[in-house]
């Protein structure tokens, strides 16, 4: 898995490449934090480049959405990908996260 990141002020956009799995689940962990550490009130995970996620993967995720809105902050899920998407699916959190399927489909920033 890598991880390219982009970050702009309070906004950050983390394209996640590979397996999100057990292994490599706490890499993206990290790198969600460190864009929270850095000032990023938005951040946008983009997982359409994701052929694999597990629970592990979805717990950071589910994770990270509940620390960006304990500080009053928004987390987006970007994705594509039929295999990442069915996950999303199966556990309801579709809604829960607004997972859309480009960026251009992101809410408009007030």
């Amino acid at each position: 898995m890598t991880i390219d990141d982009q970050i702009d002020g309070t906004s950050a956009v983390l394209s996640v490449n590979g397996e999100v799995d057990v292994y490599t689940a706490p890499t993206l962990r990290e790198r969600i934090l460190s864009a929270m550490n850095e000032g990023a009130t938005t951040i946008v995970i983009d997982l359409s480049n994701v052929s694999f996620m597990d629970s592990t993967g979805l717990g950071i995720l589910v994770g990270a959405l509940k620390r960006m809105r304990q500080a009053d902050g928004e987390l987006h899920v970007v994705c594509d990908s039929e295999p990442v998407l069915k996950i999303f699916r199966v556990t309801g959190l579709m809604d829960v996260f607004g997972v859309v399927s480009s960026i251009d489909d992101l809410p408009a920033a007030p």
